[in-house]
């Protein structure tokens, strides 16, 4: 087996948006950067403006098994590459809600974080002014304290205003999207174009992704990444301690060394991954599958938003086609419904988001039941006359949901296949009812001649590596520093111990942003 004879301070696993956060601030401290991305290279030229080209972005790896009521969309949800899934995410960017952090304290369900929204605040601010976002800060009333937008909202649209008129007139508010796309040109970066396909990426730099934004400042820098590296384990030493990874490159084995190994593969790769390394054994006896894995709880507390969608036939243009995909205006309720006390849980409307007639969320996906000459009608009169809007329901964590190692299936290196289980509460699925309600009341009040839901789906997956300050009941610290291994520490959506009911890329960045510098300025405590 090859062994890296070249020196490294750390090994990523990923080169997505929490890897690349990391890339570019333990770069700039001076560190010696190996990215290591089961994925192709892919570039800025790559994104084609095309629905079935938009589907090359997404996951492309080993297969993911998926179990359960409500199985989670982890193909839609992941990508394959450099940018990981973050290459083709639509830049939905609200900051988590305040009483999101200290969930179970607040309101005996769920968990807390281990960290306050004022903890996160500085590293929100930060990572909006180096990206920029476009909003209103003013306008969003649920929005915790902080920095101003460094740009003002995006433009809107004949289908976003109709929209927003069903909002104001049911007395509910509405704000410009918090979108981390241009709405002006932003250090060296296009305005955007408004022509609605971010979902095959956004070949001008318009929207922040890693290839135009912390991904590329490291890769200034000259860091080493090697892509097509898929990595099956984390190496230790007998006295448990991170070594670096074993991989596989060109069909091969091989392991490469560093001082700190970071996890940043994906909500789903980084417990596969650890649960592949060995076993941990447990404070009073016997052992866990798995490193860092005392708790018992790697790959669990998986988490994932339910999914729904309100849509309305309006008897004039609405112009479907133009905006952005992440959404033109946006609302969101918190945890707990005034004169609904049988509610729990929050969620948000992304309000008239761009749609094309056959992309992932397309206009012929609103009505699967038509066909034929009736499908023909449906596409000719929503083309010019739809509008729609997506919610997403986020409810307690729960530690039945879960990834775990399929004990009969492998990949082609011979790692063990990821499995994942998923059921939604019913507290979810009882808001989720009321929010499909919601939208078909809002569509009436916008004025739509017809109006219908969608099916239930699934979104935002976080989870399977949280975080907390008890080592009993968490895999990491706040900075993702593993409880168990010294020299390891883990990234991404999966250190959320809890779901907003939000888009959690702009949560993620912050976290990432803040344990990157803390390790940069605290590398003897890692290493």
């Amino acid at each position: 087996m090859d062994i890296e004879r070249s020196s490294h301070d750390v090994i990523i696993v990923g080169a997505g948006a929490a890897g690349g956060v990391y890339a570019d601030r333990l770069s700039r401290a001076g560190k010696q950067i190996l990215v290591l991305e089961a994925g192709p290279n892919k570039s800025q030229a790559d994104m084609l403006s095309s629905s079935v080209w938009a589907r090359r972005h997404k996951w492309g790896g080993a297969p993911v098994l998926v179990d359960g009521p409500n199985p989670i969309a982890h193909n839609v949800s992941t990508g394959s590459g450099l940018g990981g899934a973050a290459y083709h995410h639509y830049a939905t960017w609200p900051r988590f809600p305040v009483d999101v952090f200290d969930l179970h304290s607040r309101h005996g369900r769920g968990r807390d974080w281990g960290l306050t929204y004022d903890d996160l605040r500085p590293w929100y601010d930060q990572v909006q002014a180096e990206v920029g976002i476009s909003g209103d800060a003013s306008a969003e009333p649920w929005r915790g304290a902080g920095q101003p937008y460094p740009m003002g909202p995006l433009r809107t649209f004949r289908h976003g205003d109709l929209l927003a008129q069903g909002f104001h007139r049911l007395g509910l508010p509405v704000s410009p999207m918090p979108a981390a796309i241009n709405s002006t040109g932003y250090k060296g970066r296009a305005a955007c174009l408004y022509d609605g396909w971010c979902d095959a990426g956004c070949p001008i730099g318009a929207l922040a992704n890693p290839l135009v934004t912390y991904l590329k400042w490291a890769r200034d820098r000259r860091i080493e990444i090697r892509t097509g590296a898929s990595v099956s384990r984390v190496l230790t030493d007998s006295a448990g301690r991170a070594l670096g990874v074993q991989y596989y490159f060109n069909g091969q084995p091989r392991e490469a060394r560093a001082d700190l190994t970071i996890l940043a593969a994906s909500f789903i790769q980084n417990p596969r991954i650890l649960l592949c390394s060995g076993e941990s054994r447990r404070p009073g006896g016997g052992v866990n599958p798995g490193i860092a894995n005392r708790s018992g709880l790697v790959g669990k507390f998986l988490l994932s938003d339910a999914m729904c969608f309100a849509y309305g036939l309006f008897a004039e243009r609405t112009e479907v086609w133009m905006g952005v995909n992440s959404g033109q205006y946006y609302h969101h309720s918190a945890f707990t419904h005034p004169g609904r006390p049988e509610l729990f849980g929050a969620y948000q409307w992304q309000i008239a988001p761009a749609a094309k007639p056959n992309d992932i969320f397309g206009i012929a996906a609103t009505r699967p039941e038509l066909y034929g000459e009736a499908l023909h009608a449906f596409i000719r009169d929503a083309t010019q006359h739809l509008a729609f809007m997506v919610g997403f329901v986020g409810g307690a964590a729960s530690e039945s949901n879960r990834v775990e190692l399929d004990p009969h299936r492998k990949d082609v290196y011979g790692t063990p296949l990821a499995r994942t289980f998923y059921r939604h509460d019913p507290d979810t699925l009882a808001l989720t009812s009321y929010v499909k309600v919601q939208g078909v009341s809002i569509m009436e009040a916008a004025g739509a001649r017809s109006q219908w839901n969608g099916p239930l789906a699934g979104g935002h997956i976080s989870g399977g590596t949280v975080m907390g300050s008890d080592a009993a009941r968490s895999v990491c610290d706040t900075f993702g520093r593993s409880h168990d291994v010294r020299g390891l520490v883990l990234a991404g959506a999966g250190l959320f111990p809890q779901s907003g009911g939000t888009s959690p890329t702009f949560t993620l960045h912050a976290i990432a942003l803040r344990s990157a510098d803390h390790i940069a300025r605290h590398w003897g405590d890692y290493t």
